[in-house]
């Protein structure tokens, strides 16, 4: 929809496809990241964030109820779209960002999640100041990865990811936190990547890859407020870190 060639500041991809069937009896008939928020969308507040975190150009990847983000940021230039249809995993969601970014860097984040401007910039500096780097995972401290995907590492270094482990397997504390920072290199593992057994394609097998290639995937720990807003217990919490954000 835009012409990517003329956009000179740094960008973000936001995987905005998914219904969010967790969060139905909240949300209703509306996409996940339009869980409203103190009369906001939850995709405001991550917009804001990555704004505030000098982010000035951003891909929507959406899928279902589309029509709703497009009215949401009609006529606003730094917004653009991919449509992603079937709506089928992460992966091949983070694929079609492939002509928004180009050559370049971007930061890529999920639209349910919830994390501060300095860390979202933590994540970028540290793809950006280590030119052999070819991604970085914005990790968070936690007792036991088991939600999430466990994250283990040798000084700083990415060795392996282990997603969905079993409760009390994990001998790392990290967890995949959903904000990462990638070089154009993952599109090349984005395209090779299969079907899980549930039948979608996921990001994390593209890192599997770039790992599996010996590229030097970073690990980047983020230090301030986060909130992945998955289930409805969740929303509470959401509510109470944006309350601030809301009255900006």
């Amino acid at each position: 929809m835009s012409d990517y060639t003329e956009m000179s500041n740094h960008r973000a991809v936001i995987l905005a496809a998914g219904r969010g069937t967790r969060l139905k009896k909240v949300t209703g008939d509306l996409p996940k990241p339009l869980l409203p928020l103190h009369g906001r969308p939850l995709i405001d507040y991550v917009l804001s964030n990555l704004r505030a975190a000098d982010f000035g150009q951003f891909l929507l990847v959406v899928g279902y109820r589309h029509e709703l983000f497009y009215a949401r940021y009609a006529g606003d230039k730094s917004i653009h779209y991919a449509l992603q249809d079937p709506v089928n995993g992460t992966g091949s969601a983070a694929r079609l960002a492939e002509p928004f970014a180009g050559r370049e860097p971007f930061l890529l984040i999920f639209g349910d999640i919830l994390a501060s401007p300095d860390d979202l910039r933590a994540v970028w500096t540290r793809l950006i100041d280590d030119p052999r780097a070819e991604a970085v995972l914005g990790v968070k401290h936690v007792e036991d990865p088991y939600q999430g995907a466990a994250v283990y590492e040798e000084e700083g270094v990415v060795t392996r990811i282990i997603e969905k482990p079993p409760v009390g397997t994990s001998t790392t504390h990290w967890n995949s936190a959903g904000v990462y920072a990638f070089r154009p290199g993952i599109f090349t593992e984005l395209a090779k990547i299969q079907p899980s057994p549930r039948g979608e394609y996921e990001l994390t097998a593209a890192i599997f890859g770039l790992l599996e290639q010996g590229k030097r995937v970073l690990l980047q720990p983020l230090y301030g407020e986060w909130r992945d807003v998955g289930r409805p217990e969740d929303v509470d919490a959401a509510a109470a870190l944006t309350s601030s954000s809301s009255r900006e």
